[in-house]
């Protein structure tokens, strides 16, 4: 059974027993888990494995149900409409925009710190981790400052839904597809340099993103870049702080700090499994074959772990070569916000090493909650002390 508190163990047991195993996924539906390297790197990049909802049987998987204008994203999509849909935004989510968040970023992030050095304790996800990734893609979108404490709100309501109380998360839904559609038509009317007038303005060969694709693609950019930033963040200072030696590392030589989040990501990552696959024919994946619709879960967290492909997998290792870890994907469907993701890591960590460098937990270790969840791999909270 994989448990949140440590699932590297269930996923060694997994590995250990065979390359592929028919479990119950969270929602009860029947599934099909790939464990281990070779195979999870090679069915991420195989066009036969759709990400298109309708080519799963009928009934066979649940997943969040969204609007169509929320729903047209990335993740649902497969050529051709992904490989059109994609090099258009790549066309605005450039390597300059991305650069030009580096000084907002470092700002935010030692702004918020600084608050919690006056406080001396505070739980370091919901005052530094949280709040810093959704500053960082509000200016990237170009949210207006007035909307930034409602689009905090709904995205907290869509990440941890409160399961008693079911009309939160579609109030949330409702009242962000409003405010994308007016904040699209404002920057139609009045473009500025942001991401969003970007991509409205992307245009390849007389094509442009339709209003459904744009707004789902704003949906997509605050959902993914908020959560995964969170937890990444979030369980690299956790590791951190289980490991004190390589606090003290960093801590002396911060050009390590690109290869420790590369390791973060591979050694903890915040997403264990990638989006479900449905084959489009029956496959064979691990010599197991699968049937055309069912639902396939591509384990990275194990295949991140699996000792042949990254010896010692179970230390954390700076000096690790960490080239070819899938925490980010592979393949066509590879982050296409991963620059940004690596660039709001590696600032919020080398601002917590210079300002906070005799950080503590705040509570004994073994009171750490990791959220119930095998989709995202994060805690609940994180509470920790600033030393004086």
């Amino acid at each position: 059974m994989i448990t949140p508190s440590n699932p590297s163990d269930a996923y060694a047991g997994l590995r250990a027993a065979g390359p592929v195993h028919r479990i119950s996924g969270s929602d009860g539906k029947p599934a099909w888990l790939v464990t281990r390297y070779d195979d999870v790197r090679q069915a991420l990049a195989d066009p036969r494995l759709s990400l298109d909802k309708r080519n799963g049987l009928p009934g066979n998987y649940r997943g969040m149900a969204l609007p169509p204008a929320l729903d047209a994203n990335l993740l649902n999509l497969d050529p051709p409409d992904h490989t059109r849909i994609r090099r258009l935004v790549s066309q605005a989510f450039t390597t300059r925009r991305v650069d030009a968040l580096r000084a907002p970023i470092r700002s935010t992030a030692e702004a918020l710190l600084d608050e919690v050095i006056a406080a001396g304790t505070a739980d370091l996800l919901s005052a530094y981790a949280a709040p810093l990734p959704i500053a960082v893609i509000c200016d990237l979108l170009g949210v207006p400052e007035e909307a930034r404490t409602d689009f905090r709100q709904w995205t907290d309501v869509l990440v941890a839904p409160d399961p008693s109380r079911p009309d939160e998360a579609r109030q949330a839904i409702g009242a962000m597809l409003a405010f994308f559609a007016e904040l699209i038509s404002s920057k139609r009317a009045a473009p500025g340099d942001d991401l969003v007038s970007d991509m409205i303005a992307a245009q390849d060969e007389g094509d442009r993103l339709s209003d459904d694709e744009l707004t789902s693609l704003v949906f997509l950019i605050l959902f993914a870049g908020y959560e995964n930033v969170v937890h990444l963040i979030g369980n690299a200072t956790i590791a951190l702080l289980d490991d004190p030696e390589q606090w003290k590392r960093l801590q002396a030589d911060r050009s390590l700090i690109p290869a420790a989040v590369e390791e973060f990501l591979r050694y903890d990552g915040p997403a264990p499994l990638a989006i479900r696959r449905f084959p489009l024919v029956d496959v064979t994946i691990g010599g197991e074959l699968i049937p055309a619709g069912e639902t396939v879960l591509l384990g990275i967290a194990s295949a991140n772990r699996d000792a042949t492909r990254f010896p010692d997998a179970d230390r954390l290792d700076f000096d690790r070569v960490t080239a070819g870890h899938l925490a980010l994907g592979h393949g066509i469907h590879y982050c296409l916000g991963a620059p940004l993701a690596r660039l709001e890591t590696a600032i919020a960590l080398d601002v917590l090493l210079d300002r906070a460098p005799r950080l503590r937990l705040a509570v004994p270790r073994e009171e750490l909650e990791w959220r119930p969840s095998i989709r995202t791999r994060g805690l609940t909270a994180l509470p920790i002390a600033v030393r004086p």
